[in-house]
C-alpha cells in the first residue's frame, strides 16, 4: 500500500511540472467599482493639496511610492481660484506604438480613407463609456513618439462626458486651445502628430504606468502644480483622513502668520 502510494503522489508530481502554463496570463488584475462608491471617495478629497496627499501617504506608509516623476507638469495654471487642480479616479489607458509606416498616398482622399479606417480598428472608443463625473483619463504614452493623442476636440468631448481631467506621460496637441478651452491636462511635454501611423490602444482599465507610478484603474489621482499624486484604492479612505489633519494644522499656523503680518486672508486660509 506503501509504495502503491509513493507512485501515485510521484505521478501526480510529474503531471503538474509537466503541465504547460498559458501562453500568456496577467498578474496584476484590477476592480470595478460603482459610480456611487468613485463620487464618494473623490469628495473626500475635494479642497486638498498635493503636498497634502503626499504627506497623508507618508503615514500610510507609501512615502515617495506613489508620487510621479515632477516631469509630468500641468499644462496651463489658474493662479487665482486654481482651475487647474483636479481630483477625480482613473480611467487608464495604454498606447503603443505600431509595427508598421503609413503608405504612400497618391491622393488627400486616399489619405484620408486610410486615416479612418486606422481611427476605426485601432483607436476605438470603447473607453470613452467610463469617462463620468469624477474620473480623470490616465493615459501611458511613454514609449510613443511625435504623436498628441489628446487635442482640443476629443478632450472638450471627453470633458462634457464630466471628466475632469488628463494625466498623460506623453504630449497634448492643439495647447493653445486647450488652454483656452481650461481642459486641466497634466503632461510630459508637447506634441504634434496625430495618431494614424503613430499609435494604437493596447488596454484600458487595466494597470499602467505612468510618471514612474503604477496606476490602477479606480485609484485616486490628485494634481496640482506640485505634480500628480496616486493613492491606491484601498488606502484611499486613511490618506484622506490624514491629509485633512495635516491640511487643517497647517491653515491654522498659516492663518496666525497672515494675522501677524497683516496680510488679508485668502481662500487658502479659510
Amino acid at each position: 500500500m506503501k509504495s502503491f502510494l509513493v507512485v501515485f503522489f510521484s505521478l501526480l508530481c510529474v503531471s503538474a511540472w509537466s503541465e504547460e502554463p498559458p501562453f500568456s496570463k496577467q498578474y496584476l488584475v484590477g476592480m470595478h467599482y460603482s459610480q456611487e462608491e468613485s463620487e464618494a471617495l473623490v469628495k473626500q478629497f475635494q479642497g486638498l493639496r498635493v503636498t497634502d496627499v503626499a504627506d497623508g501617504l507618508d503615514v500610510v506608509g507609501l512615502q515617495d511610492v506613489t508620487i510621479m516623476d515632477p516631469a509630468i507638469r500641468p499644462l496651463w495654471r489658474d493662479e487665482q481660484k486654481f482651475a487647474h487642480r483636479i481630483y477625480g479616479v482613473a480611467v487608464t489607458l495604454r498606447l503603443v506604438p505600431p509595427q508598421e509606416r503609413a503608405p504612400i498616398f497618391p491622393s488627400h482622399e486616399a489619405f484620408s480613407e486610410w486615416e479612418g479606417n486606422w481611427y476605426e480598428q485601432k483607436i476605438p472608443g470603447d473607453f470613452e463609456s467610463f469617462l463620468r463625473a469624477d474620473t480623470i483619463l490616465v493615459i501611458d504614452a511613454s514609449r510613443t513618439r511625435e504623436v498628441g493623442f489628446c487635442g482640443s476636440n476629443n478632450a472638450l468631448g471627453w470633458m462634457a462626458r464630466g471628466m475632469r481631467g488628463i494625466v498623460i506621460d506623453g504630449g497634448c496637441r492643439d495647447s493653445d486651445e486647450v488652454i483656452l478651452e481650461r481642459i486641466p491636462v497634466y503632461e510630459r511635454g508637447g506634441t504634434r502628430g496625430i495618431d494614424p501611423g503613430r499609435i494604437q490602444i493596447e488596454s484600458y482599465n487595466q494597470p499602467v504606468n505612468v510618471g514612474g507610478v503604477l496606476v490602477m484603474a479606480g485609484d485616486v489621482i490628485v494634481a496640482d502644480n506640485d505634480g500628480v499624486a496616486v493613492v491606491p484604492r484601498a488606502k484611499a479612505p486613511a490618506v484622506a483622513a490624514a491629509a485633512h489633519r495635516i491640511q487643517e494644522a497647517d491653515k491654522k499656523a498659516r492663518r496666525d502668520l497672515y494675522e501677524k503680518t497683516q496680510r488679508a486672508r485668502d481662500f487658502t486660509v479659510k
